[in-house]
């Protein structure tokens, strides 16, 4: 017969904790100033760094709504709405009617907003290969695997 013990059984508080721990450095660094500085001056692009956190979420996500933007970064929707606008006044992004509802405007990413974020993925790629520097191939594509997975759960939790 199959084991009837799951993960969440196992799991001791002070693993759940260095969990935690884990994550909180990495949204950390994350969320610095200066690593958003750091990854627009590598990329080689002009951005306000308020904007650039703004920018590549409307890319990877988008078409996505203000509030739902605003909420995602943690900042007061008023404040997301004017640095879209600023978006918008670079030619960066636009602001569409949504299909699903018409309430709704959402953020959209332009030709040129994409040409801004295919630099910073180019930037975040030469990072990624430096901290991966002295890693296994597999454990890189297990720590893919599993921060995808923890992701999925986490967003399914909400």
């Amino acid at each position: 017969m199959p084991s009837r013990i799951n993960v969440q059984n196992t799991l001791d508080s002070a693993s759940l904790r260095e969990l935690h721990g884990a994550l909180i450095d990495i949204v950390s660094v994350m969320n610095r100033p200066q690593r958003d500085e750091y990854m627009v001056q590598e990329a080689g692009i002009a951005l306000d760094r308020a904007l650039f956190p703004l920018l590549v979420m409307i890319e990877r996500i988008g078409p996505i709504g203000i509030v739902d933007l605003a909420d995602r970064v943690g900042r007061d929707y008023t404040t997301v709405s004017r640095q879209v606008s600023k978006l918008e006044e670079l030619g960066l992004a636009e602001r569409q009617e949504s299909a699903t509802d018409r309430r709704i405007r959402e953020a959209v990413i332009t030709a040129r907003g994409k040409a801004m974020t295919d630099k910073v993925d180019d930037a975040r790629d030469k990072m990624a290969r430096e901290i991966f520097a002295d890693w296994e191939e597999g454990e890189v594509k297990e720590l893919i695997r599993l921060m995808c997975r923890f992701a999925n759960a986490v967003n399914g939790a909400t």
